[in-house]
């Protein structure tokens, strides 16, 4: 099957002013080369990079976990950089309120009215640092901004800037101190990526860097500059949406997630959301890899980091040493692929 010719769409920038077409082939481009902009301030990690690209394709949100000192901060600030979007951060403590994360009104005494004060959620890349170390009645208040990209305060519904995307980190569960996110919590998430402890030639290379006199808090100093931006990303969304899927691979997905329902080790497997953002992220990958039709490898290629937070182990299997991930891959490894 060959591609067809992408033909170049015109788009607006995020203050509204039109801007130069984008063809397919420039926006992907321009994506793949973030990989080499961060890597200017993030050692490896580069499926970490490539998940947080998926999610943006898809208009999704990722839940980055990992021990603490493994960089996600940094990563989600140099994508931000990278794709010269607008960011802000917020620290989950367990005395922050809902209100800090949303906005609220404000009274003005001269004009003896309340004015509405946005919070930092309203923005194009929001970093919700270590989410799970504040009680459940905050994380709630990201809710309706992830699924519906709106902010309902006082009755009024406000929307949230275009693109927006939640990236947020968390530590462990087993750590002290954690809040672990509700089921309802996690579904709004489309990926959930693992940052790993970096290997022993990555780790020197770190060290390399900060005796050079690297500062993790001095993006523009790393060298990191705009290497995308909306129009790029906009272009590449239509792109995505254009990408086929045949109804082998459909049904491919479908038997994938049904298989998790029916796993002895699981006691909750993919509900059809889950087979919907599998789907969605099989799309995005397959274009990432210059096709316009989605195969197999695409699917087992985003499996584990979209549904590994959609399943939930039996008691019982968990203290035997079985994860979601094995699983999963087992479940991979059993279901029959099309041809």
């Amino acid at each position: 099957m060959s591609a067809p010719t992408p033909e170049p769409t015109e788009h607006v920038d995020t203050e509204g002013n039109p801007t130069a077409p984008v063809s397919s082939d420039r926006a992907r481009a321009s994506l793949e080369s973030l990989r080499s902009e961060i890597a200017k301030a993030v050692v490896g990690q580069d499926p970490a990079v490539t998940g947080l690209v998926v999610a943006l394709l898809c208009r999704g949100h990722v839940l980055l976990e990992g021990v603490p000192g493994v960089a996600k901060t940094l990563l989600v600030r140099a994508l931000a950089a990278a794709l010269e979007l607008d960011t802000k951060r917020v620290q989950f403590t367990p005395d922050l309120m809902p209100s800090d994360v949303t906005g609220s009104l404000v009274y003005d005494a001269r004009t003896a009215e309340f004015s509405f004060q946005p919070g930092p959620v309203f923005t194009n890349l929001l970093l919700a640092d270590e989410v799970n170390r504040t009680p459940p009645k905050t994380q709630s208040s990201l809710l309706e901004a992830m699924e519906e990209h709106q902010v309902t305060v006082d009755g009024d519904p406000r929307a949230l800037p275009e693109p927006f995307l939640v990236a947020a980190t968390q530590n462990p569960v087993e750590y002290e101190g954690t809040y672990p996110l509700p089921e309802a919590q996690l579904d709004r998430f489309l990926l959930k990526l693992t940052v790993p402890l970096p290997s022993r030639e990555d780790e020197i290379a770190v060290l390399t860097r900060h005796a050079s006199g690297f500062d993790p808090r001095d993006l523009d100093a790393a060298g990191i500059r705009p290497v995308a931006g909306p129009a790029d990303l906009a272009a590449a969304r239509e792109a995505v949406a254009k990408t086929q899927v045949s109804a082998e691979i459909a049904a491919y997905v479908v038997d994938i997630c049904r298989a998790t329902r029916e796993s002895p080790s699981l006691t909750l497997g993919a509900s059809p959301r889950g087979a919907t953002a599998l789907l969605s992220t099989a799309r995005a990958w397959a274009w990432l890899t210059g096709r316009d039709y989605v195969i197999p490898d695409d699917v087992k290629a985003l499996a584990l980091p979209t549904l590994r937070h959609r399943v939930q182990l039996r008691p019982e299997a968990e203290m035997e040493g079985v994860t979601a991930d094995s699983v999963i891959t087992a479940v991979l490894a059993h279901v029959p692929v099309p041809r």
